[in-house]
């Protein structure tokens, strides 16, 4: 194996799948760096640190060596300042911690498109860019932790000379337990609870996400992406969106997870029904379908991110994203939406975290 791979947030939905991915290509060895609340992936090496606090990376990685950092995790704040001193420093400090040692080749950093639309604070309250989104529209005249974090890797890599990628996501759809940015988990928990519950199958989110196009990303297709930016010389130093290569709207979406989990889609009147709202109750219900069906997780807060897929759900603006600049540097893969839906729910099954 001749590329050591450290990934910023193993345990959750990128980093998580780009382990695996990595794993399976059969020439990485792959560490894992975090608090140490979640146990790593089978066969990640784990190194246990507080990653807000330099001396704390600078003692876990002191003597070691990586060819490839992948940042895939971040840090929520109360506030937009808070996430921006939180995440830069994660940033500076593990690539400060790294890169003296002249080993690192390449740095990737997962962000999103709140690069393009601005962080919760102002979420979209300014001059959205005209989608779909294009690397060169820019930033936004905000605050973005987004924009902390590539300027802290900038000055790492002019300073250490290694290369970099920045990806930017639209909602990923990938198994992880526990992350906090998992619809595709949260649609399927939330399926299932109307399902034994005869609730009705509400869409949660806004008029224009409805009706508007729209995309999302595989988290097996972003592992891919990564892996392609950090070792393709075309992809050196440059930021790109990441999406399926699909488009479709929530309307038609949802008649195709009900038809999954044997609902019906409830009829939308185009009132938002956020879940976070609607679901306070739903922690003794999903504890006895747990019990029912032999469950591994009974607790469905560890589970459900109602927030976030409000947030996405929510939105009042079309959100579509451009895929050119990935194609035309030569990232051509392809991943079918409701394809990537469906293998989730698969594996949540096989894995029973959902009923059968």
């Amino acid at each position: 194996m001749n590329k050591q791979a450290l990934i910023i947030g193993a345990t959750g939905i990128v980093g998580r799948n780009l382990a695996e991915h990595l794993q399976s290509r059969g020439e990485w060895s792959v560490t894992g760096i975090s608090r140490g609340r979640t146990p790593a992936p089978a066969d990640v090496e784990p190194i246990v640190a507080d990653l807000t606090s330099a001396s704390s990376v600078a003692q876990a990685l002191s003597g070691r060596e990586f060819s490839h950092v992948f940042f895939t995790a971040w840090s929520r704040q109360s506030t937009e300042a808070d996430n921006i001193r939180v995440n830069g420093a994660m940033v500076a400090n593990v690539l400060a911690a790294l890169g003296p040692s002249g080993a690192l080749e390449h740095v990737a950093l997962v962000t999103g498109l709140k690069h393009y639309l601005g962080p919760f604070e102002a979420y979209a309250k300014g001059t959205v860019p005209t989608t779909p989104f294009r690397e060169e529209q820019g930033r936004q005249p905000v605050d973005n932790f987004y924009y902390e974090q590539e300027d802290r890797l900038f000055d790492a890599a002019s300073q250490y000379g290694f290369g970099w990628s920045v990806h930017r996501p639209h909602s990923i759809i990938g198994f992880a337990i526990g992350n906090a940015m998992n619809m595709g988990v949260t649609l399927a928990v939330y399926a299932s609870l109307c399902k034994a519950t005869g609730q009705p199958f509400l869409f949660p989110g806004s008029a224009a996400q409805w009706h508007g196009l729209t995309d999302m990303t595989d988290a097996r297709l972003l592992a891919r992406h990564l892996e392609w930016a950090a070792t393709w010389p075309e992809a050196r130093n440059e930021a790109f969106n990441v999406v399926n290569g699909d488009v479709f709207r929530w309307k038609w979406m949802w008649e195709r997870i009900a038809e999954y989990f044997g609902i019906e889609p409830a009829h939308f009147d185009g009132e938002t029904r956020p879940l976070d709202g609607r679901m306070q109750d739903a922690g003794k219900t999903w504890a006895e379908i747990a019990a029912r069906h032999a469950l591994v997780e009974p607790e469905v807060d560890r589970l459900v991110s109602w927030w976030h897929t409000d947030a996405d759900l929510g939105r009042p603006m079309e959100v579509l994203t451009d895929m050119t600049k990935s194609r035309k540097a030569g990232f051509l893969d392809y991943q079918s939406t409701p394809d990537a839906f469906f293998a989730l729910f698969d594996r949540l099954k096989r894995e029973r975290i959902i009923p059968q």
